[in-house]
This record gives structure tokens, C-alpha cells and sequence, in this order.
């Protein structure tokens, strides 16, 4: 019976492993399919269309000239067009089209990133509610804290006027109020007939006070969210739940859906600028692996968090690939806006070395981070 449980482990792991892959190379692929598709249009030479990196293990060349190939690495892939780095006399390749056709073409791979992520999250909302914060409310010895306290299983819906879609919306609401302060919340409550909407007022049982975005404790603590010790008695941690909630009705779940992608896009800024000053250590990062590690463990818990969690990396993937960091889309653009603006382009060789430098330099940050989260 042991090694029955231990084989099924393994292969549940391996399942969801590949799951996360497979999000993973479909979020890349939509991605440079954007390239493709945009490059179509505006008639660019391309080389090569390929899903995946290293050794090929199906190819297939089209009359045109272009290789469309899948390739044994499931963790990338490219549109390859002509000219991409260095001048090249083709009169389609890729630097000897109009600047504004190739940012375009450039931004298109982002677009079609951000596309699906919100045909996903719209599918999700609509088929099976939005996930939500469900609070196991700890009872204080305080008669006044229980008289102005969440319930178990409320599902926040809104703090302070602000609809809460993550745990930063939480935190961007309670930054600076104080223990004893009244918070205003919307919520969806339990009763005898059902769940309806109601209007509470909570009184804050700790200070609301956060280092960084990770930084959630004192959010639970200020909440009342019951803490759950482990066996030794000493280390704990907070009762927090996800539920569904379907009560929006289509238009408004639409709507919402809009607005949790670019709250999920929001984030990103939020933890780069937190990076920049200090507040957030390299170690609050993944890279690769801790990506893949954490995206099997939440899509193989149900198709909604499935859908959920493709769309989380596509947002991230489509506004990640925007910033004007070398050897992204979003570099490219800003030296082809340069180009534009001047009338002749930045030497190309150059352009290259620092494109090269900044892929080099994501490829140690990412192995970094990884590293760092086994310390």
C-alpha cells in the first residue's frame, strides 16, 4: 500500500508539473504568435516560427521560405524575422520596415498575451464566480471587537469603497489606520435563506502597518483572522480561504474582469518600485522553477483556479515583456521610438551588445531568485 501511495504521488506531481508547463508554453506561444501574426500583416520576411527552444522535433517549411517548427524544450519559443539585429538587404526584413510598423509588431505579442488572459478570466468569472477572500474570524475576549467583526465565512466584496479583487487591495485600503479605528466593508454573508449582500463595520483588533506587499500578517491580525497552530504549538498560520461568488450579474462580472487584469498588471509596478527602494528583498522572487513549482500547485486544484492562474501569468507575462529592459519587447520599442524620432537608427551592433548583456543579466536574475528561495 505504501509504494501504491508513493507511485501515485509521484505521478500526481509529474501531472501537475506538466500542467504548469503546459500554461506556460501556451502563454509563450499566443505570445510570439503575436509577433507572427502582426508581422504577417505588415508583410515582414520571417524566418522561422517556433514553439519551444533546442533541437527540433518537428519541422515543416512552408512555400514561402518559413520554417515552422516545434522544439524539444517546452519553456520558450520565437518568431525569427529577418534582419531582426543587423541591417539585411531583403527590402521586408524586419529593421527595414517603417519604425512605427515595427513597434506594432513588437507590442502585438504583449496584446495577444493580455487578450487571452481576459478570455480567460471572463470565462472563469462568468462560469464559475470570481474567487474570493473567505475569512475565518478568530473571537476576541473583547465584547466590542465581536460586536464590530467580520463572520465566519463572510466574502469580502469591498473595503472602504475600494472593491477588493487581491490581498494588495486589502492592504492598499488599511495602510495607517490604527487598532481600534471602524473600517467599513461590503460584504457576502450567510444567513437562513442564503448569502446576501451586507453593509458591515469592523473594528480594527491591530494596527494596519505593512513593510512590503508580502508583508501580510498584521493585515490577518488587524482582520481577527483565526491563526492555526501546527502540531509543535509555536508556528502558525492564518485561516484564509478562497470561495467563488457569482452575485454580479454579466455585465458587472464583464466589468470586473477588465479591472482585475489591470489590478493584477497594477501589482507588478507595486513590487518593482518596492524592489527599487529596498522594501521588498530578491528573495520575495521566482524564477523559472518556483514559477512552475507554484503555478502546478494551484492549477491542479480546480478549472477555475486553473483559468485563474493562466491568466495571472499571462498578465504578468504581457506587462513584464513591456518594460523597457534590454533584450524585451519593451527596449525594442524604445529604440525603434528613438529611431523614429531621430531619422536614423542607434548602430545597430550596439543595440545588439546591449540586448545581448540584458538577456544574459535576466537569465542570472532568474537564476538567482530561484536560489535565494532555498535559503
Amino acid at each position: 500500500m505504501y509504494h501504491l501511495l508513493s507511485f501515485s504521488g509521484v505521478m500526481s506531481t509529474i501531472g501537475s508539473v506538466l500542467l504548469a508547463l503546459l500554461i506556460l508554453l501556451a502563454m509563450i506561444t499566443v505570445h510570439e504568435f503575436g509577433h507572427y501574426v502582426a508581422g504577417k500583416f505588415f508583410r515582414f520576411k520571417i524566418n522561422e516560427f517556433a514553439i519551444g527552444f533546442g533541437p527540433a522535433l518537428f519541422k515543416h517549411k512552408k512555400k514561402n521560405g518559413e520554417l515552422i517548427s516545434v522544439r524539444c524544450l517546452p519553456l520558450g519559443g520565437y518568431c525569427a524575422f529577418e534582419g531582426e539585429d543587423t541591417d539585411a538587404p531583403h527590402p521586408d526584413a524586419f529593421n527595414n520596415k517603417k519604425p512605427w510598423q515595427r513597434i506594432i509588431v513588437l507590442l502585438a505579442g504583449a496584446f495577444m498575451n493580455y487578450l487571452l488572459a481576459l478570455v480567460l478570466l471572463i470565462v472563469s468569472f462568468l462560469a464559475c464566480g470570481q474567487l474570493l477572500l473567505l475569512t475565518f474570524t478568530e473571537p476576541s475576549q473583547e465584547a466590542v471587537y465581536n460586536e464590530y467583526s467580520l463572520h465566519d465565512r463572510d466574502v469580502i466584496i469591498s473595503c472602504e469603497g475600494k472593491d477588493i479583487y487581491l490581498t494588495s487591495d486589502l492592504m492598499d485600503a488599511l495602510e495607517g489606520k490604527k487598532q481600534g479605528d471602524i473600517v467599513s466593508f461590503v460584504v457576502s454573508r450567510e444567513g437562513e435563506e442564503g448569502r446576501s449582500i451586507q453593509s458591515v463595520s469592523v473594528m480594527l483588533r491591530a494596527d494596519a502597518a505593512f513593510d512590503d506587499l508580502t508583508d501580510t500578517a498584521p493585515l490577518w491580525e488587524a482582520l481577527g483572522v483565526e491563526k492555526q497552530y501546527a502540531e509543535d504549538g509555536e508556528s502558525f498560520s492564518y485561516r484564509i480561504y478562497s470561495t467563488s461568488f457569482t452575485g454580479f450579474g454579466f455585465f458587472k462580472t464583464v466589468g470586473r474582469a477588465f479591472t482585475y487584469s489591470f489590478r493584477i498588471g497594477g501589482t507588478i509596478f507595486k513590487v518593482l518600485g518596492q524592489l527599487l527602494t529596498g522594501d521588498l528583498g530578491l528573495s520575495a522572487f521566482g524564477g523559472p522553477v518556483s514559477t512552475i513549482k507554484l503555478t502546478s500547485q494551484i492549477a491542479s486544484r480546480s478549472v477555475q483556479q486553473f483559468l485563474e492562474i493562466s491568466a495571472f501569468i499571462g498578465v504578468n507575462l504581457a506587462v513584464f515583456n513591456l518594460l523597457p529592459i534590454p533584450a524585451l519587447d519593451g527596449s525594442k520599442v524604445v529604440f525603434t521610438a528613438i529611431e523614429w524620432v531621430r531619422g536614423k537608427p542607434i548602430n545597430r551592433k550596439v543595440e545588439a551588445i546591449i540586448h545581448a548583456v540584458g538577456f544574459v543579466l535576466l537569465l542570472g536574475f532568474a537564476v538567482l531568485v530561484d536560489v535565494l528561495q532555498l535559503f
